[in-house]
């Protein structure tokens, strides 16, 4: 039986938040024992209550946090959800990550632990980083991302229309950190 047990628990993420305040060994110390789990990839229309129904599927939820962009406080396509013990976080990355919610595949990873300030965007516009540089159109979370809407908006003089979307996606193309514009950016 602890063989299955083993096999259940999550192991460390290599990713690491580069705002935590604490030496390395902390870090890990924080995400063995955290009850606590990032959400990634959700839509801005996702709600709390859509959160908190899937994720009670697996345990025991005492909190969801919806991630806000930090200038317009409104949902920018990640959250966090705490459970009563570790056991329900582990079970909420093994059965939900990659489950579908909102028409969209969610990304579910051990946190280590959720403090105020946390739920919101770190993107210069105030929504996640990866949505500042996102050249495809998505419904989901808001149409194109920051940088090609401002190129939009620019191109057709503040209003509506514009050359069409190919126009700013292969300027920013670019731009982008000397590649050239025959290059592919990250799609999808």
């Amino acid at each position: 039986m602890s063989r299955l047990y083993k096999s259940l628990q999550v192991g460390l993420s290599a990713y690491r938040d580069r705002r935590f305040e604490g030496t390395q060994e902390e870090y890990e110390e924080c995400l063995r024992t955290s009850t606590t789990v990032y959400v990634g990839n959700l839509s801005f229309y996702t709600t709390e209550e859509q959160i908190m129904e899937l994720f009670s599927k697996v345990g025991e939820v005492t909190r969801v946090i919806i991630g806000l962009d930090k200038g317009r406080l409104t949902p920018c396509g990640f959250c966090f959800v705490v459970y009563g013990t570790r056991e329900d976080a582990d079970s909420s990355v093994n059965v939900l990550g990659g489950s579908i919610l909102d028409e969209r595949p969610i990304r579910v990873d051990i946190d280590w632990g959720f403090v105020e300030g946390r739920q919101f965007g770190r993107g210069k516009s105030g929504g996640q980083v990866r949505d500042e540089y996102r050249t495809d159109f998505d419904v989901g979370r808001g149409g194109y991302g920051k940088i090609v809407q401002s190129e939009l908006h620019s191109q057709s003089g503040g209003g509506a229309g514009g050359d069409g979307p190919e126009t700013p996606v292969a300027t920013y193309q670019s731009k982008k950190r000397g590649r050239g514009g025959d290059d592919d950016y990250e799609k999808g």
